[in-house]
């Protein structure tokens, strides 16, 4: 069964159709024909001009079942609406359009435009179904980070009572290191600003004066690890690691003894320094003018011991110390990765390479962690040599060569403060991620290059371990270690080895004006600045307490006659202390330490 379309009629005289047509347009539904002006009553026609936009012909998705009942469907659209093609509809239609009067009270609309107007005139694009799911998330994740931003503000507005409402970095941070005592004497200030200018070249390369303890192999195996292929971060508990100060080291009291130089410090102590102008928290040196011999110290449980996150981030951290993700709880979760990194990364296989003395530190028979000690002495100028204990992790072959490594590593601990997925963007956007640690954490990673500088490594590791879940703070993976040479990391990060000198440099001159004594440099915790403050010769002293010795290996007490002679001498020396410090003294003190060890 065929269908007849008509015949299309032909004008010879113009454009268009005829005035009249010739033939039938239509067929009846009776099955007749008839032409005229009655047989196109079906067919929809509205008049129109140029300026009027045109509608849509015919709407052929409608579904006449679905119609709103309360709503009449004769509107402007009705007469190209073919699913209501039906002459009776169209004329009740009508009726209803002649019937109907407008009443509008409402004023007229406002033209929307100005600021409130001026971004939602853009059309919009259609989307695809993904990229609108993308696009919730997004916004919902933008919405989560603003009221978390928005709790952690008004809590720090709340608790910092002397704190202005709109200063929330430096809301974490306001507690000192150390708590100044009314007693101390401030010398002077140094801001951070003048750190920035100075530059001194050390004029010839360090020498290695002594290297103790044992180094483990590096495993070349973890440099494969990406996130698709993590591996799990083990606890070495059985390992001892120590964080033994300036003055308590053996070697250096030995070194002191013999006149090697006259300026002592650690490498963690010189990197504070080196790296101070970007530095947030708050953290002290104690320094220590004995004769003409200067000791750089630390605290027991100093500052200096943990490892700093988001130090540098512009978002605030949690205050409550309790709470994970609080900033004391990451350095001591920070700490702990670093060291169990630094282990988990060896070859175990009992393969190690020992050095002129054994670890000064460690007991016979106890298990240590893979750490050499290289005792370091550069020559600042010609009356001035500084000798520094500086610690590389491991060892490789390279070439046939063998090359040291410093093993660190950052820790990520929740997506939502850095911004990054690890996991994510760590094997395709490596760039990004480092360029997002520098940013959080610029004092913490100069300070490891400084550090690496100092024991001349030959190359830094650096680990990216991950948290296995955001609130899980025990479980971590590994998720990528990448090596990097010294020189090059500290070009990269703009770290100037010239401006780190010229800091050490201005504060042992500077030190060295001063009278004998112990002195106390401190970082403020709210302006970029230092402070010199002199200090009492028995300041922090009490405030630990010492575990006791084995039985066997505590002092016997003296017979009556050794004791009475030892009372005698204890007040000679008490009168002496009151009457204050000579010269030299301070050296006899050091020799009779550095005897008894």
């Amino acid at each position: 069964m065929g269908f007849d379309v008509g015949v299309v009629p032909y004008n010879p005289d113009g454009w268009g159709p005829p005035d009249t047509p010739a033939v039938p347009l239509l067929p009846r539904r009776d099955g007749t024909s008839s032409g005229g002006i009655g047989s196109a009553a079906n067919i929809p026609f509205a008049p129109f001009s140029r300026s009027d936009k045109l509608g849509r012909i015919a709407d052929w998705m409608r579904n006449p079942n679905f119609a709103n009942p309360g709503r009449s469907t004769a509107g402007r659209d009705a007469v190209f609406d073919f699913a209501f093609d039906e002459s009776a509809i169209l004329a009740a239609a009508a009726d209803d359009d002649s019937s109907f009067r407008l009443v509008d009270g409402k004023p007229p609309p406002r033209p929307k435009f100005g600021p409130r107007w001026r971004f939602q005139q853009r059309p919009q694009l259609p989307q695809r179904r993904d990229e609108e799911v993308e696009a919730r998330k997004r916004e919902a994740e933008k919405e989560r980070a603003r009221r978390d931003r928005l709790y952690h503000h008004n809590r720090s507005t709340v608790a910092g009572a002397g704190v202005q409402a709109g200063n929330r970095r430096d809301a974490p941070t306001l507690k000192s290191s150390v708590d100044i005592q009314p007693e101390w004497t401030m010398l002077d200030q140094i801001p951070f600003s003048t750190f920035s200018k100075l530059s001194f070249n050390v004029p010839d390369p360090p020498e290695d004066l002594l290297i103790c303890g044992g180094l483990e192999f590096y495993d070349k195996s973890f440099d494969r690890i990406n996130p698709k292929n993590e591996r799990r971060l083990e606890r070495f508990k059985s390992r001892n690691f120590f964080k033994v100060t300036t003055t308590d080291d053996p070697i250096i009291r030995r070194l002191a003894n013999e006149d090697k130089a006259a300026v002592f410090a650690t490498d963690a102590i010189l990197s504070a320094l080196m790296c101070a102008p970007r530095s947030v928290y708050s953290w002290d040196i104690v320094i220590q003018r004995v004769g003409n011999k200067l000791f750089f110290d630390k605290r027991d449980g100093s500052q200096l011991d943990l490892l700093s996150v988001n130090e540098t981030s512009s978002e605030p951290l949690p205050e409550a110390k309790e709470d994970i993700n609080s900033a004391h709880s990451l350095a001591v979760e920070a700490t702990y990765i670093n060291q169990n990194f630094s282990q988990q990364v060896l070859l175990r296989d009992g393969n190690k390479v020992n050095f002129d003395e054994p670890n000064p530190f460690a007991s016979e028979g106890e298990e240590v962690a893979s750490v050499a000690y290289r005792y370091r002495r550069w020559k600042l100028d010609e009356d001035t040599h500084l000798i520094a204990r500086c610690e590389v992790h491991s060892v490789t072959d390279v070439r046939g060569q063998r090359a040291f490594l410093t093993l660190n590593a950052v820790n990520e601990f929740d997506p939502k403060y850095s911004g990054v997925d690890w996991r994510q963007k760590l094997e395709t956007q490596r760039g990004a991620v480092l360029a997002t640690e520098l940013k959080n954490n610029a004092n913490k990673l100069a300070k490891w290059t400084s550090q690496a500088l100092l024991a001349g490594a030959d190359m830094m590791k650096l680990g990216y371990v991950s948290r296995v879940h955001p609130r899980d703070h025990y479980n971590h993976v590994i998720l990528s270690v990448i090596g990097y040479k010294p020189r090059d990391f500290a070009a990269q990060i703009n770290l100037n080895t010239s401006n780190m000198w010229g800091i050490v440099k201005s504060i042992v001159d500077l030190c060295m004006k001063l009278n004998e004594g112990k002195y106390v440099l401190v970082k403020d915790p709210v302006k970029p600045q230092v402070r010199i403050y002199e200090v009492p010769a028995d300041a922090f002293e009490n405030d630990y307490m010492e575990e006791p010795l084995p039985e066997e290996d505590q002092v016997q007490p003296p017979a009556e006659d050794e004791a009475a002679d030892g009372i005698a001498e204890a007040v000679g020396e008490g009168e002496a202390a009151a009457a204050g410090p000579l010269v030299g003294e301070g050296e006899a003190n050091i020799d009779a330490s550095a005897s008894s060890v």
